[in-house]
């Protein structure tokens, strides 16, 4: 049973007006509503409304991943710098990492995940595979010092995340502990009521192999999701794979090759209104450096020639390079290039080709497939403020690269390479060649898997003695949701029937709204104040169901206040209670109150010794 909520006696700090700074409808409805106070950049304050709905959504994410086997702990803010290093992170994360010293200078790390910590903690007390597997989890206060964070908690500096961590001995010992957090996640989300999309993804700055996403639909989300329209594939940008598309650089060129001045336009779309060419008649080039991560005699991959120090990438001009993609076709660690550092090395950065490689043994070309087509092209003239129209694959790059002896001195390493190398978009194939188009949506990420394999075992020299007495290092996954993030997308999602806002104010999921029912009383005094307190009590010790197996009692908040009911009925819809009871003396002197689901075009008259059967009926839909 749960008592009930006056709503005098709390802080509910509601505004009619949106905040200038808020732009995203979750980011304005919940400063509107009362549920949070920014206190600075990407800094927020949960104030009680707030609060409640993150501790249900806490509470959900804690019972499931109980009941899946994992165990929870409690790990430092604070990491010793030393081990983010010792992994190569601090580096990767780069300013994102907030650093800071203590009074004796040493440097300590705030940590934004805790993969580091976890494999450190796993060392000290586990030595034998008989003690494999393990899940441990957390649910703890995050940082990233994020150089502009907005939409409010979608994107803060500091954040609440459930980061939890498989150890395993074996491959197929990860594939079971990563299955069981995967339908864990579905649980989870089911029950916070939150539409999902699964697709396929990268890895990023955390690393691995295999990586699920969860997102939730809806147009203001900052990930853009490619899903076949058969609805048998569906992955993020990064991860989005396009089906089979064909080369053909044979046959003549459009014309000679000539160069045009272009002063002042290295950007495709000003080169391309200057020259009258459409944006996908044109190559963008990109200069990578290949880091030095491998010795130059290991740097034959994916036909990479020999001690190539640079990279171009060359995609349409109405297409964006893929690096994860890039990174996976040549097999090594790159980065884009520092701009001061290329034109040093030769090249025109923003009016740069791919014939820049011709006649240099320090740089390989990788191309995507829809660039390796005969036709009209413009690119690049590896010459400040020009660029130059009939560019022809054969005539300008491939023949004059290929009898420079030079770039054959070593091997015969491949002068070209091709390849997906770009992002997916609305209209491609879909990576399954069964005729199904990719069809591009958006989303908002709300919780990541990962297969983590050895990357932080083999850093950290995390091993366990095998059955055949030999050190082995521990098979890693990664689960990761952001538990702020939960509220905000549910705000935020719009999918079919499932709208987490229209423009009256928040429509939350039941299971983690603040409290399920608001009862207004027209005014809380003789009568109305008798059936209020009465109703409140009664709603309070019932039961209702939310998700597959969670039952909950409902919490009900008594709005008390001296106001018109008007300000009232606002004010309870812009914070989305799911379910209002009004209390007035016409209905009374009947016998009846009114009940009102928030999504409902009007309430209905119900017996008051009714009331609370047809609250917990509306419930069970939400």
């Amino acid at each position: 049973m749960t008592m009930p909520t006056y709503w005098s006696r709390t802080l509910i700090p509601t505004a009619r007006n949106v905040p200038n700074e808020a732009v995203v409808p979750s980011h304005q409805l919940m400063l509107r509503a009362g549920l949070i106070r920014q206190l600075g950049a990407g800094t927020y304050e949960y104030l009680p409304l707030g609060y409640r709905c993150l501790r249900k959504a806490i509470d959900i994410v804690r019972e499931e991943m109980d009941a899946a086997g994992a165990v929870e702990v409690f790990m430092p803010t604070l990491h010793p710098v030393e081990l983010w290093e010792q992994t190569g992170r601090r580096a990767a994360y780069g300013d994102n990492l907030f650093v800071v010293k203590d009074r004796h200078g040493r440097e300590m790390a705030l940590g934004p995940t805790h993969e580091e910590v976890f494999t450190d903690m796993v060392k000290a007390f586990y030595e034998s595979y008989r003690q494999l597997p393990i899940t441990l989890y957390q649910i703890q206060t995050k940082f990233r010092d994020e150089y502009r964070p907005r939409f409010g908690v979608l994107r803060s500096r500091e954040f609440q995340m459930k980061d939890a961590y498989s150890f395993d001995i074996s491959r197929e010992g990860l594939d079971k502990s990563y299955q069981l957090m995967y339908d864990a996640y579905i649980r989870i989300f089911q029950r916070c009521g939150i539409p999902i999309r699964i697709v396929e993804a990268e890895s990023g700055p955390i690393g691995g192999s295999a990586s699920h996403e969860f997102m939730v639909p809806s147009p203001t989300g900052e990930d853009v999701i490619l899903e076949s329209d058969k609805g048998n594939y569906a992955a993020n940008v990064e991860k989005a794979e396009i089906g089979t598309r064909g080369e053909n650089i044979e046959g003549p060129p459009t014309g000679a090759l000539e160069k045009v001045h272009t002063p002042n336009c290295p950007g495709i779309v000003d080169v391309g209104k200057l020259m009258k060419t459409k944006t996908k008649n044109m190559l963008k080039t990109l200069v990578f450096k290949v880091l030095g991560e491998k010795p130059p005699e290991q740097r034959v991959m994916a036909g990479l020639p020999v001690k190539a120090d640079w990279l171009l990438a060359v995609v349409r001009g109405d297409h964006d390079v893929n690096e994860g993609k890039l990174r996976r076709r040549c097999d090594l660690l790159i980065e884009l290039a520092d701009e001061k550092e290329a034109r040093a090395a030769g090249f025109a950065i923003g009016y740069v080709g791919p014939h820049a490689a011709a006649g240099r043994t320090d740089t390989a070309v990788f191309a995507d497939h829809d660039v390796m087509q005969n036709g009209f092209w413009v690119t690049g003239a590896n010459e400040a403020d020009h660029h130059v129209k009939h560019f022809n694959w054969m005539r300008d790059y491939l023949t004059p690269r290929a009898n420079d002896p030079q770039n054959l001195a070593d091997g015969g390493a491949s002068i070209l390479n091709t390849g997906d190398l770009r992002n997916a978009a609305e209209g491609d194939p879909s990576p399954l060649n069964d005729g199904g188009v990719l069809r591009a949506t958006k989303g908002i990420e709300i919780g990541h898997v990962f297969k983590l394999g050895t990357k932080y075992s083999d850093a950290l020299d995390l091993k366990v003695v095998d059955e055949n007495n030999q050190r082995q290092p521990v098979i890693m996954g990664c689960y990761g949701i952001g538990v702020n993030r939960i509220l905000a997308s549910a705000v935020e999602r719009m999918d079919g029937n499932h709208k987490g806002h229209d423009e009256n104010g928040i429509i939350w999921p039941a299971a983690i709204a603040p409290y399920q029912v608001c009862i207004t009383p027209i005014k809380y005094d003789g009568r109305q104040k008798e059936v209020a307190d009465q109703l409140a009590q009664e709603i309070g010790a019932m039961q209702s169901p939310v998700g597959p197996k969670s039952f909950f009692h409902p919490d009900v908040i008594i709005d008390d206040r001296d106001e018109r009911p008007g300000v009232k009925f606002k004010d309870a819809d812009l914070i989305g209670f799911p379910v209002r009871i009004t209390i007035g003396d016409k209905a009374l002197a009947e016998g009846n109150v009114e009940v009102k689901a928030r999504t409902a075009a009007k309430a209905d008259l119900v017996p008051i010794a009714q009331a609370g059967a047809k609250v917990i009926e509306l419930l069970k839909g939400m």
